[in-house]
């Protein structure tokens, strides 16, 4: 009975929030646009290079996460949800490409944190809708923003699913894949044959594929790593290969809540399907000893890795494309 009840709780909702698509023409439905920038980005884009080369499209993790609230997803146009985002996600995630292209990252009908663990049973549906918007925002964007520039994908979380379904949708054996210079997709577990024509890349500078790394503590949480990482695809976000171990001293920083960044925090250690990596040392460490994992740190973590890499792939796909001319 309950799972029915259910069920047709959720079939209402999606009726009733299908009937609604969101317009992607309307400038405040992206978190970000070029002529969009919140004001938290604006500490971090201080080398506009390749505004004028290449975008960058990133989709924010699941912050839809209230237990108490029983909707599968969340509405567009909730206000408080959009600061959220813009505080959090584009602020410690994001940030980390502000410097790799012009950025896009739209508001989307995220599904609730409970959808993963209940996809016979509303689930399903609830992630499958969230992707509609993700989908519909990434073709307005094509159509009306792109121009031919090469696109590196961006997301953690439930954002790496969706943009998982894009590539799929998209570049997989299809003619945008020239365009792909990266896709980032940590905090899932995605086989290493995930895609047909998009491989693993294992090198810091290699082009038109994926990376992906989950975070743990060296002491993991043995029910989640068995459950959605084990025998996953994974690089060191560091080395940016299949490097067991990369020594604290080539950490290059992790963005924290008070803006700083802290180099050589950590080593980080590669395992089969994620990563661990040591205590941070840093003034605030104790606070890391009360964490089951270090998920949600998938991106910050490794900030600065992060936007040095997409860099130096970006540059990596002009130099082909030169060479190829």
């Amino acid at each position: 009975m309950v799972k029915l009840i259910l069920f047709i709780f959720s079939s209402l909702q999606y009726f009733f929030l299908a009937a609604q698509s969101v317009n992607y023409a309307t400038t405040s439905n992206w978190a970000v646009q070029p002529n969009n920038i919140p004001e938290v980005l604006l500490p971090y884009l201080k080398d506009t290079t390749n505004n004028s080369k290449a975008d960058v499209f990133y989709v924010y993790p699941t912050l839809f996460l209230d237990k108490k609230d029983e909707r599968w997803n969340i509405p567009i146009d909730d206000t408080s949800f959009r600061k959220k985002i813009i505080d959090n996600a584009v602020r410690f995630q994001a940030s980390a490409w502000i410097e790799s292209g012009r950025m896009f990252v739209p508001f989307y009908r995220q599904a609730h944190i409970r959808s993963y663990r209940n996809l016979e049973n509303g689930g399903r549906e609830a992630l499958l809708f969230a992707y509609s918007d993700v989908k519909a925002a990434f073709q307005y964007y094509l159509d009306h923003f792109n121009e031919g520039k090469p696109i590196i994908l961006a997301g953690h979380s439930q954002g790496s699913t969706h943009l998982t379904l894009l590539l799929k949708d998209f570049f997989d054996g299809k003619e945008l894949q020239n365009q792909l210079v990266a896709a980032y997709l940590p905090g899932i577990g995605l086989k290493k044959n995930e895609f047909v024509t998009i491989p693993l890349m294992t090198a810091p500078n290699q082009i038109g594929g994926f990376v992906s790394w989950n975070t743990f503590k060296r002491r993991l949480n043995q029910e989640k790593f068995d459950m959605w990482y084990k025998g996953k695809a994974v690089v060191n976000p560091v080395t940016w290969n299949s490097d067991k171990v990369a020594e604290r001293k080539t950490h290059k920083g992790f963005l924290f809540s008070n803006n700083k960044i802290y180099s050589q925090s950590f080593s980080t250690h590669l395992i089969d399907g994620a990563i661990w990596i040591s205590t941070p040392h840093f003034p605030y460490r104790s606070m890391a000893w009360t964490m089951d994992d270090y998920h949600i740190g998938d991106i910050n973590l490794f900030w600065e890795d992060v936007k040095l890499n997409s860099k130096e792939r970006l540059n990596e796909y002009f130099k082909n494309k030169i060479s190829k001319e």
